[in-house]
């Protein structure tokens, strides 16, 4: 927030706001709401869904979610605006319509979830990892004919 002061009270005023960062601007106001929009043509850029979108607020932010390999869409992207109000007002309004040819599907973005490896944790399918000591050593070679 102080960055944000610095900015806006410094005397070369910046005239375009979108040089400052978006997530800079989310994490001051603290009001902004993102949203997931589903169902997105491949022909679909972030472009299009900023127009799209910001006719019912102002965007902060629109992404179509591209695939790393192919380098094209995956129908999918999202889309943050100023106020929780502006998203509310998108997302009854558009949820079910039609844009460039494929009905999309509209509805609160959930939080980004930790992938479980990211955090150095275990996976959960294979358990905690086994002790040496838990090991039962077997000595074929220096065994003892009974």
């Amino acid at each position: 927030m102080a960055a944000l002061r610095k900015i806006v009270n410094s005397s070369t005023a910046i005239t375009n706001p979108s040089l400052i960062p978006a997530s800079l601007f989310i994490s001051c106001r603290a009001i902004a709401s993102k949203l997931f929009v589903g169902g997105l043509s491949f022909a679909t850029s972030d472009e299009g869904l900023s127009e799209t979108f910001s006719q019912y607020g102002q965007v902060i932010e629109a992404k179509v979610v591209m695939d790393k390999v192919s380098d094209r869409s995956k129908g999918f992207g999202f889309v943050t605006f100023a106020s929780e109000e502006e998203a509310k007002k998108a997302l009854t309004e558009l949820n079910g319509q039609t844009i460039n040819g494929r009905v999309i599907f509209v509805d609160y973005a959930k939080p980004e979830a930790k992938a479980r490896f990211d955090s150095g944790g275990i996976p959960i399918a294979r358990g905690p990892p086994e002790q040496l000591s838990d090991r039962v050593k077997v000595d074929f070679f220096n065994q003892e004919d009974n």
